[in-house]
C-alpha cells in the first residue's frame, strides 16, 4: 500500500496482484457510474439524484476499486470528521464483480485508512453483509437503545 498525506488527510492506494486497485483520490471516481449504481441497483439508494451522489462524494471521504484497465468496479465512502467519529457508507461492488472479496478488501481499507486518525468509533448499518464487516472486525452496537436517528425518509 502507497500512503500519502494531502491537505485534508492521507491518500492510500493499493495495488493487488490481479492488477486491482483501491484508490483515495476522489479525482478517479465514475461519478456517473457511481450515480447509476446507486440510483438503480442500491436498495438503500434507489432514486437517489445526481446531485445528491455528488455532494456525498464532495463531503465525504472516497474508496474506489478500479479493475487492471482502470475502470471503476465498486464505491464505498466514509462521512467523518477525522478526530473522533467515521460512518462507512453506500458500500457498492459492480454486480459482475461480486464474490471475489472486493467488499471485504473495501471494508479492510477503510478500517486501514482511519486507524491513524485513533477515531472512538466507526459506524456502519448493514441489513445482510454482518458477516462480511464482523471479519474486519465490525461488532454488533452494544447499547442498540442508546442509539437515535432523526430521519427525514418519507
Amino acid at each position: 500500500m502507497t500512503t500519502t498525506h494531502t491537505e485534508d488527510g492521507y491518500r492510500d492506494r493499493d495495488r493487488d496482484s490481479n492488477g486491482y486497485e483501491i484508490d483515495t483520490d476522489p479525482g478517479r471516481l465514475d461519478v456517473g457510474l457511481v450515480h447509476h449504481w446507486l440510483s438503480t441497483d442500491a436498495f438503500w439508494a434507489l432514486g437517489r439524484s445526481r446531485d445528491t451522489v455528488e455532494r456525498s462524494i464532495r463531503g465525504s471521504l472516497n474508496f474506489g476499486v478500479y479493475g487492471p484497465d482502470g475502470a471503476q468496479v465498486a464505491y464505498a465512502r466514509v462521512v467523518t470528521d477525522r478526530a473522533t467519529f467515521a460512518w462507512l457508507c453506500d458500500v457498492y461492488v459492480a454486480p459482475e464483480h461480486r464474490g471475489r472479496g472486493f467488499g471485504g478488501r473495501l471494508a479492510s481499507a477503510v478500517r486501514d485508512h482511519l486507524a491513524p486518525y485513533e477515531l472512538k468509533r466507526t459506524m456502519l448499518a448493514t441489513l445482510d453483509a454482518h458477516e462480511l464487516y464482523a471479519k474486519v472486525g465490525f461488532v454488533p452496537v452494544p447499547d442498540p437503545e442508546g442509539l437515535m436517528i432523526l430521519s427525514h425518509e418519507q
